[in-house]
């Protein structure tokens, strides 16, 4: 690529982390309009809202991603089956498969926990020195019941690399946290919120007491508890010193009152000072 399509893609992926969230997929689609030619980057370096299928086979939701995706179908946690069917569909080798479902039951546990809803789905795939996988978790309000409209779509991309001369495993995790909120209220009408986090993390741990998936599962829980507080302090704390500074909780006659005292204790000050003088 050359030094002026890279300086497109940072320009364009600058663009992209100032424009709401929710609107990712429309202003995605106008920028790819725009410059046809980074396509295939801003696709992949660009993470969108997750999707919900449903598993006809199981009757459960499931969330769709590049990771779960091979041509036009994509591959439930559930089932293991590809929609719409695709025989030749990659699939994790057994002894992954059976790791995968025990990870999609723990995060399922970690999501009622945290999240109270959602939905949530857990893949992974082999590959030359260990094994990769996603865990996936989706949360959405549709401000119904007097509560929030938002959403929250976290996308946790975790390496595992193990090593035949060692008892640790390496695992590099990256985190990515998109969140937008709206509040329609008669006295502060409507507002809009939102953002994205991305972090990454590495660290090595032993199998020797815990397994993958405790190792994995407490990476993740740090993880978004960090990306959390990082939110309220980046987001919501800004907002509310902003909120603050344009207009103030004190009305005009106390405001007033609060002037004229002030002026009467800077008059006696010049007085105080001569009088010491003298």
């Amino acid at each position: 690529m050359s030094n002026d399509s890279n300086n497109k893609l940072d320009y364009a992926l600058d663009l992209m982390r100032r424009l709401p969230p929710q609107q990712i997929e429309k202003n995605l689609t106008n920028l790819i309009d725009l410059v046809p030619n980074l396509c295939e980057d801003l696709l992949s370096a660009i993470d969108q809202p997750l999707k919900v299928a449903r598993d006809k086979l199981v009757g459960k939701d499931y969330l769709l991603c590049d990771y779960n995706r091979d041509g036009d179908s994509y591959r439930s946690p559930w089932s293991n089956q590809y929609d719409p069917a695709f025989e030749e569909g990659i699939q994790p080798s057994d002894k992954l498969r059976k790791l995968e479902i025990e990870a999609n039951s723990a995060f399922e546990q970690y999501r009622e926990m945290y999240f109270e809803g959602g939905v949530s789905s857990v893949y992974f795939w082999d590959n030359d020195y260990g094994f990769a996988g996603v865990i996936l978790i989706k949360k959405a309000g549709d401000g119904s019941n007097q509560k929030i409209k938002g959403c929250w779509d976290s996308i946790h991309v975790i390496e595992v690399q193990e090593r035949s001369t060692s008892s640790k495993v390496h695992y590099k995790l990256t985190s990515t946290v998109m969140l937008w909120l709206q509040t329609n209220k008669a006295d502060s009408g409507m507002m809009n919120l939102g953002g994205s986090l991305m972090r990454q993390k590495e660290q090595d741990a032993s199998l020797a007491d815990s397994t993958h998936i405790a190792n994995i599962g407490r990476m993740v829980e740090e993880m978004e508890n960090q990306i959390r507080h990082s939110l309220n302090t980046i987001y919501f704390d800004k907002t509310k010193s902003i909120l603050n500074s344009l207009r103030s909780p004190v009305d005009g006659d106390e405001k007033a009152k609060r002037e004229a005292l002030k002026g009467e204790l800077m008059s006696k000050v010049p007085n105080r000072q001569s009088n010491a003088t003298e």
